[in-house]
């Protein structure tokens, strides 16, 4: 069997995907890549408050991945010893994605619901 020409491109945008879905996973990448969309650069501390019900380890260890994939950059100051996080060039161009990512969600959630109402019960 003769391999389609197109099949190498389709595998190759699939794999694409895969590679931005897999830096988005989890519960919290999203929500701390649009709390610097949002706010543009912010401390440990506000991230935490922002996003909320994160643990410190949890949030450092996420903060660590997406400094990793170049999404954040991290800046340490001496006085008073503090952090500052914000999203490097790289990670700006996550905006449109997240903007994308935020309105079909939104639609999704009418079309669900619309779909479904949800019935007042005794």
């Amino acid at each position: 069997m003769k391999k389609d020409p197109g099949f190498n491109i389709c595998k190759a945008e699939i794999l694409a995907v895969q590679d931005a879905l897999e830096l988005l996973k989890g519960k919290w990448k999203v929500k701390i890549i649009g709390a610097l969309i949002y706010f543009e650069e912010a401390r440990f501390s506000e991230i935490e408050k922002m996003i909320g019900k994160i643990t410190p380890k949890m949030l450092s260890k996420e903060l660590r991945e997406l400094e990793i994939n170049k999404i954040v950059k991290r800046t340490e100051f001496d006085t008073p010893l503090s952090v500052k996080y914000e999203l490097t060039a790289h990670g700006k161009s996550c905006k449109k994605l997240i903007i994308a990512l935020y309105e079909w969600g939104s639609q999704h959630r009418e079309k669900i619901i619309e779909d479904y109402p949800i019935s007042e019960q005794n």
